[in-house]
């Protein structure tokens, strides 16, 4: 299968593209506008892996895009340019359009939570698949609390934190698209209804299995619209990002504030001197990030139990993670797994099982812990 990993050499591109470069099934391109970067990196991956991969100097903003992929032969794409707070779906019709497969890292929640019924119609055309939210949240996620609920006969709350190590690489995109929101009204299920939280504040302390203990602001994620209905929460949907240094939490907590009072009109314009001034607090903090998902409801014996999922991921491999469920997904379709065609969100496509390899390759140490 020939697979174009467009923005292959970015933070999460070409992390994939490392993951599916040694795979026999596939032929690897390389995609993105900058050819000088495309051709280092698919040299590069062709020395440590011996691998047929290939640079493609394409732009997914051309109207020609399309085009560019018939030419390339491409059968699947893996979008990896975020960020995705904003962007329209061009990149997913040029693909129909060019009859691909589509798969996403995309963790906006409008671009995820609209996407089945905006592109559902154009690849069942295709007779193709289109799979957006291949990340974090809401695949893993999703499969998380799949695996903590199995059998149970209600969920009463979800709640989900991110904890990044401060010394993980970071990126200016993913600093637009988290700074996208702060300070603006975020809806959140609460109390069995919807109610707005501003996003980056209402700070709380968060425990972790393996971590210390971190303050964790409201962020916006799809799953916070996806899980109430498709888990048919009673009570509570919550996601919090807990940063490892907490005067860059509080900081972002400030800039919350700023922005509901209308001194700061666009927190996102400042991300690139975030992202280069983030370096500073490093000293503070260390190579060792995280996440929990916790759960409360009612089991198979009607019993009330709480449980967590927690993963530790040290040395800076934090950013792995999002990649993961992508890779799991390319390999499959390249396999020749059959799916059914069309759009949808990655919410309970995988089995928590299925990422057990990949946490195992990264030293990642997950617990399951029974809360009460």
């Amino acid at each position: 299968m020939r697979v174009m990993v467009l923005g292959g050499y970015g933070n999460f591109g070409a992390r994939i593209c490392r993951a599916l470069a040694a795979d026999p099934s596939i032929t690897l391109l390389v995609a993105g506008r900058d050819e000088r970067r495309a051709s280092a990196f698919a040299g590069e991956l062709n020395h440590a892996h011996g691998a047929g991969a290939s640079a493609a100097v394409v732009d997914c903003q051309s109207p020609d895009f399309s085009q560019a992929l018939r030419e390339h032969r491409v059968e699947l794409l893996i979008h990896t340019a975020g960020p995705f707070q904003g962007q329209d779906y061009a990149v997913a019709r040029a693909c129909a359009e060019a009859g691909a497969h589509y798969i996403d890292l995309a963790d906006g929640r409008r671009f995820v939570c609209d996407f089945a019924s905006a592109m559902l119609g154009p690849f069942v055309a295709a007779n193709r698949v289109a799979i957006t939210g291949a990340s974090t949240v809401p695949a893993l996620s999703s499969a998380v609390v799949e695996f903590l609920t199995r059998g149970w006969q209600r969920v009463d709350s979800i709640d989900i934190c991110i904890a990044p190590a401060q010394t993980a690489p970071r990126g200016v995109a993913t600093l637009e698209a988290v700074l996208s929101y702060c300070g603006v009204p975020i809806p959140v299920w609460r109390g069995g209804r919807w109610q707005d939280r501003a996003g980056w504040a209402d700070l709380q302390r968060v425990q972790f299995a393996r971590l210390r203990p971190r303050l964790g602001a409201v962020c916006d994620i799809p799953d916070l619209e996806l899980f109430p209905a498709h888990y048919r929460v009673q009570d509570r949907v919550e996601f919090r990002a807990a940063l490892e240094v907490g005067l860059s939490q509080c900081a972002f907590a400030v800039l919350a504030w700023l922005r509901q009072r209308g001194v700061l009109k666009n927190p996102a314009s400042l991300a690139r001197l975030l992202n280069a001034g983030a370096k500073v607090f490093d000293p503070l903090g260390s190579a060792l990030g995280g996440m929990v998902v916790r759960v409360v409801g009612v089991n198979a014996d009607g019993v009330l139990v709480k449980r967590a999922w927690h993963i530790a991921a040290d040395n800076d491999h934090g950013p792995e993670i999002p990649c993961m469920a992508a890779i799991l997904l390319a390999r499959r379709l390249a396999a020749g797994e059959r799916m059914e065609s069309g759009a949808r969100a990655c919410v309970g496509l995988h089995k928590l099982e299925d990422f057990t390899p990949e946490f195992a390759k990264w030293g990642m140490v997950t617990d399951v812990v029974e809360e009460g």
